[in-house]
């Protein structure tokens, strides 16, 4: 019997991922929305100031462990709502803990369905991790090379500890989450001049260029580690 109640956690997170993908709700997470209901938001937030940092810590968390789309629009809806870097916190916080439920449960019975999810591309990870898992991982959060899912799950197949996993995702995710944020700090000015709003203008050419330089600084380690491999055959 105890053996069945292990795969309860496993067995609501699979459940509440086809509810998510299948109910279409996710397709709520969009710009339009926000500006519909901003004013309530906003009036919500101001009444409710203990309370609604949790509520959006653990909203994300959620739709973070289960893979549901809108990561970027729920970073720009904490902008919005929270003044920084309390809005960058609750993104990173609620981002690391989905990712980590999301890591556990690919360690357990479900583990092998989860790499069928997660393909072909696992394959292109495996020799990053085996090299050097710390700078890796780093790496693959500051430059978003493949799905922030697909990122949550392969560490689980390659042996990685939780507490790497851990740091790394928190710290990896922080500069992505600050750029994010900060674009909905001006929301305000878009909703009053009816501008249109477009993801181009956050996720501009500068801050691609500061965030794969992030991710270049990840891999030296293991830049460093082949030259020493080089250097003592």
């Amino acid at each position: 019997m105890k053996k069945l109640w292990r795969y309860v956690p496993i067995l609501i997170i699979a459940f509440l991922m086809m509810v998510g993908y299948f109910s279409g709700f996710y397709r709520a997470l969009n710009f339009e929305t926000l500006r519909y209901h901003h004013l309530e938001l906003t009036e919500y937030v101001n009444n409710n100031p203990v309370m609604t940092p949790f509520m959006f810590t653990g909203a994300y968390g959620v739709a973070t462990a289960l893979s549901i789309p809108g990561g970027i629009f729920l970073s720009i809806l904490g902008g919005y709502l929270f003044p920084q870097p309390w809005c960058t916190l609750y993104v990173v916080v609620g981002a690391s803990v989905g990712a980590t439920l999301l890591f556990l449960a690919a360690r357990t019975a479900f583990g092998d369905l989860l790499k069928q999810k997660a393909g072909p591309h696992l394959q292109k990870m495996e020799a990053g991790f085996h090299k050097n898992a710390v700078s890796y991982l780093l790496f693959l959060r500051f430059v978003p090379l493949f799905p922030f899912w697909l990122v949550n799950l392969a560490p689980a197949f390659f042996n990685v500890r939780l507490r790497t996993y851990i740091w790394t995702t928190f710290v990896g995710i922080l500069p992505g989450a600050f750029v994010f944020t900060q674009a909905g700090r001006g929301f305000n000015a878009v909703f009053e001049t009816a501008e249109e709003f477009s993801l181009a203008s956050v996720f501009n050419l500068q801050v691609k260029i500061a965030l794969a330089c992030l991710g270049l600084f990840a891999l030296v380690p293991i830049l460093i580690k082949k030259w020493r491999e080089k250097k003592g055959d």
